[in-house]
Parts: structure tokens; sequence; C-alpha cells
């Protein structure tokens, strides 16, 4: 690779960096490049994952990506509160939660390859600075961050080999952190041609409830700020609350300099899982393969579409079903996007409307909720976490649903809540914990895993991405997933269930159902006289599909909708 880069150099001339990967074509592969404009927040994350999902249903190869601007390496020590849920491939690559989104849309596994921020960006400049492979060049914004952003893009299209790449900038238009990014797709539409790339921007139509009607102006300021960095989009999406009229377009149209068929609406109607449709109904997909001049090699599949729609979607009989999130980040939904897709994903094969709603285990911590509050609901899930904030309150909640038999789906840090919990109540040992919270408890029932002892950073050391579950025959996990001997997950955690306590916790009842190869990691446990009490180590919720609903998702909400 270094050798290939510096061969690479001596080739350019002086004042240009522009690398490609070995074996690159120009032309072979399109690229569709998602910005937003005005507020950040509207959906890019939500439309690029429908795009992917339109092209893939005309018999596309499509390789989603997400840049974003921050200086963290990947999004592994962000804060839920700052950026949502962190989302864990199966390479282990922590990162945007709409990542997560893409995968479910397209059914299909991505990778470190799909996902870059400007510190990694930066990181490879300053490693290959250190090792003289810019060959005495002084490193500059221009050409070399560009550069090294395009080789990073241009490189997933010759190892994945898609037909398009669909390449979502995060942030805003405007924001200082994110122009490298933009300016090097503007770089990249002039390299490759404007009939290879297709600039797409999703900007916000204002309506001010005092006004009861939209304003543009503030999409106008948008774009135009767009075009005074050299871009000017090729299709606008316009987000907004309530439909906009041909008047709003036109006034985008005249003031953005774009063409009055390529400006589309989404304004609010519900369910994500009816829009891909909604935009192939406008004719999205079909003027974006237009401006590539490929809408006639790849036509679409309106009834596989629809039937896709059909199938995700309960039907208008369906049964309410209550069930909550207890945690500690409830202030920000996005923290748990994951989990409330996959339980999304269970309506329609049970034909059921779950009603989410949400435990302040930080307030029940307190005294100022009480445990009692469980009882609302036909199930609860105990979601992951760090940090000792809110353990005490999600402790109580598992102890409420194990003792009035209501279905229990711990998850990660609600898999070693479940087993502090019964260490405590069931075992009787009072002081039972984890390390992680009380690192001098007596009974630390939950450890660090041995690995994790010689670690002395953050970012990327945790037990991380698919690994293999071994199921135990003749247990309800077993029998839940289909007597498959094993499964594969994915991980996130640097603690684990204390083996030592396996013989007591067994004898009280408990079992582990699933554990790693070497049968030392305890993976899944259960309670088999309870309703339904399962809690996994790994994160069930980041393989679930909308047509491939987890087992344990499916069988927590077929619980919790039974009498």
């Amino acid at each position: 690779m270094e050798k290939e880069l510096v061969n690479v150099a001596k080739k350019s001339s002086l004042e240009r960096y522009c690398p490609l990967p070995e074996g690159y074509e120009k032309g072979t592969t399109k690229y569709l490049i998602v910005t937003g404009s005005v507020i950040s927040g509207i959906g890019k994350g939500t439309l690029t994952s429908c795009l992917c999902k339109l092209f893939a249903n005309r018999g596309m190869n499509v390789e989603p990506m997400k840049i974003e601007a921050y200086l963290n390496v990947d999004a592994g020590t962000l804060n839920p509160y700052r950026h949502g849920e962190v989302f864990v491939l199966a390479d282990g690559t922590e990162t945007d939660m709409d990542l997560g989104s893409y995968e479910r849309f397209l059914d299909k596994d991505l990778s470190g390859e799909n996902f870059l921020t400007s510190g990694k960006i930066y990181r490879t400049i300053i490693e290959k600075e250190r090792k003289g492979l810019y060959l005495g060049r002084d490193v500059q914004f221009i050409p070399h961050v560009t550069g090294e952003t395009k080789y990073f893009v241009r490189e997933l299209a010759v190892r994945k080999k898609p037909d398009i790449v669909i390449v979502e900038i995060g942030g805003t238009v405007g924001d200082y952190e994110n122009l490298f990014a933009i300016e090097a797709m503007r770089e990249l539409k002039y390299e490759e041609g404007s009939n290879n790339v297709c600039i797409l921007n999703m900007t916000y139509i204002i309506e001010p409830p005092h006004l009861g009607e939209h304003k543009t102006k503030a999409a106008q300021l948008g774009l135009r700020r767009l075009q005074e960095l050299g871009i000017t989009p090729d299709v606008v999406v316009c987000r907004s609350h309530t439909p906009i009229s041909k008047r709003i377009k036109e006034k985008i149209s005249v003031n953005a300099n774009i063409p009055l068929e390529n400006i589309f609406n989404v304004p609010d109607f519900g369910t994500i899982y009816r829009l891909p449709r909604i935009l192939h109904l406008q004719g999205l997909d079909e003027k974006i393969l237009q401006h590539f001049g490929i809408a006639e090699k790849f036509r679409p599949n309106t009834e596989k579409l629809l039937e896709w729609e059909n199938t995700v979607l309960p039907k208008e009989n369906a049964k309410d079903v209550k069930i909550a999130i207890a945690g500690k980040y409830i202030g920000v939904k996005d923290a748990y996007v994951s989990i409330i897709n996959a339980l999304e994903h269970c309506e329609a094969p049970l034909n059921v409307h779950i009603k989410l709603g949400w435990i302040d285990v930080q307030a029940i911590e307190e005294g100022k909720l009480s445990v009692e509050e469980c009882s609302k609901y036909a199930g609860i899930i105990v979601p992951g976490g760090f940090g000792a904030r809110g353990v005490e309150g999600k402790i109580k909640v598992a102890e409420y649903c194990r003792k009035h038999n209501i279905p229990y789906l711990g998850l990660c840090l609600g898999f070693q809540i479940a087993v502090i919990e019964f260490a405590r109540n069931v075992c009787m040992l009072e002081d039972a914990n984890s390390t992680e919270f009380e690192p001098s408890c007596r009974n630390p029932v939950i450890d660090l895993l041995p690995e994790q002892k010689r670690v002395d950073s953050f970012g990327a050391t945790m037990r991380l991405g698919a690994k293999e579950v071994y199921l135990k025959p003749g247990t309800r996990t077993f029998e839940i997933h289909g007597r498959a001997n094993k499964i594969v997950r994915r991980f996130r955690h640097r603690y684990e269930f204390n083996i030592e306590y396996k013989e007591l916790f067994e004898s009280k009842g408990l079992v582990f159902s699933g554990h790693d190869e070497s049968g030392r990691i305890m993976q899944i446990l259960e309670l088999p006289t309870h309703k339904f009490y399962f809690a996994t180590q790994y994160h069930a919720e980041f393989t679930s599909r909308p047509l491939k609903p987890d087992p344990f998702f499916l069988n927590f909400v077929k619980a919790a909708a039974s009498d």
C-alpha cells in the first residue's frame, strides 16, 4: 500500500494530490451525494436508507457511506446525549446510528469501509506524513485532506464493485467542520464528470405556527451557501411538516437555479416504511438515474416494493401492546433507535401495534418515581449503557419484572443487571455488584473481561463486533432460535459474568443458555419458570431486520401480547 502511494505521488504534479486505488476505472461506479441544509435532524439518514432500498429494488448493487465531521476516529467514545446511539458493525467498527438504518433497509452487513470521520482522515494523513509518503510536500487541506477523502470513497467502489455509492455527509451545509467533505465531493464531481456524480440537498421548509404558511427564505439561504462552496444541487428534497404547494417549489427553483421537476417534497406522514414507495411514486429514484443515464438499464419492481411495504407493516386491526424501555438516556430517543426498530420489526409478523413507553431509571433510583410504574406495561426492556448512574433503578426494574412475571428482555448491560439482581435477591449475596460500579465489592458477580485488564485506553478496545454464540440444547433459547447450535451476534462490552458464581446461580434456577466457544463467557441467561425472562450480553437489536426480526424480540413481544 505504501509503495503504491509513493508511486502515485511521484507521478502526480507538484500541485495536485489525487491518488486512485489500484484498478479504479472512472465511470464504472455512480456517486450520489446527500447533503442537508437549514437544520440538522431532518432525516438525511432515513432518506439515504430509502434511496438504498429503491436502488436495490431495481437490481443495483448499492454501497452507502456516511462521512461524519467530528474529529473522533469513530463513534465509540461518543455520549448518546451528544450523538444518539452508537451502532456496531459486524467487523467491530463503532459507527453513527445511520449505518444501522442503511443495514436494515438493505438487509446487508456493512463494514468500516462504509464509515468515515474527519478524525480518521487526519490520523491517516499524519501517519503518512511521518513516514514521508508525501515526498516532502507541505501537507494541506487542499489537496491532501480532500484527496484522501476521495481516495476513501473510490476505494469502496473498487473493493465492493457497486453500481452506485451513496455518500451521506453529516451535519448541515455551513458547518465549518464538514467543509472538507463538501469540498472533496465538489472535486469528485469535477473529476468524475457531472453524469457520474449527482448532488442531492435535503432542506427544510419552515412553517411558523403564528403565520400558518410555508416560508422558503431559510431554505434559499442554505442552498445559496452550498452554491458559494461551488456546488449547485442536481436534486432538492424539501422536508416539511405539511405538504408544500407548487408555488413553494417554484420559489426554490427560481432562487436556487434548479429545474422545477427536480424538486421533491417529503412531509410528515407517519411510518418510515412507507417512504420508499412514496419517493418512488414522486419519481425521485427515476430522476436520479436519469441524471446518470442508466434509468433504462435498471427498471423498478413496483409490485415487489409494495409487497415489501405490506409485509413490514401490521394490519389495521392490530392489537395494541404496551412495552417500555427502562433506561437513563430517555431524553434522547435516538439513543435507543435500533431497539425501537427491532420492536417495529415484530409488529407485522404478530399483527400488533406497539405502544412504546419510557421508564426513567434514574428517577426510580432517586425515589422520584415508583417502580410500580412497570405494572403499566406488558413487557419491559432494559437496554445497554455505561456508568453507575441509574443502575440501581434498573436493578429494581429487573426485580419487579421477575417477581411479577412481566416479560423482561435485557440487552448488554441489561444482562448484567439481571445477574446482579438475581445474585442479591435470590442467591442472597447482598453486596453483589459489578466492578464497573463498585470496584471493591466482596461479590463481583460481574467483572472485567480478562483481556480488558491490560487495556489503558477507551477507543475501539472493548469486545466488539460479530461473535459466535453457542446455544445450550434443551433450553427455551435453543427452541426460540430454531434449535440452532450456534448463532452470530454483535457485542460491545468490557465486563462479563464472573464464572466463579455459575454453579451457585444454576443451583437457584437461573439457566445460562448461551456462551462463547470456550464455554467460559456467559452470553445468554433465562428463567425457565418465568413467562419470558431473558437477557443477552450481546446487542440483539443490531442484527434485527424488517423481514427478519430477531427471535428474542419476536418472542418477547409475543409473550407481552399474550393474555
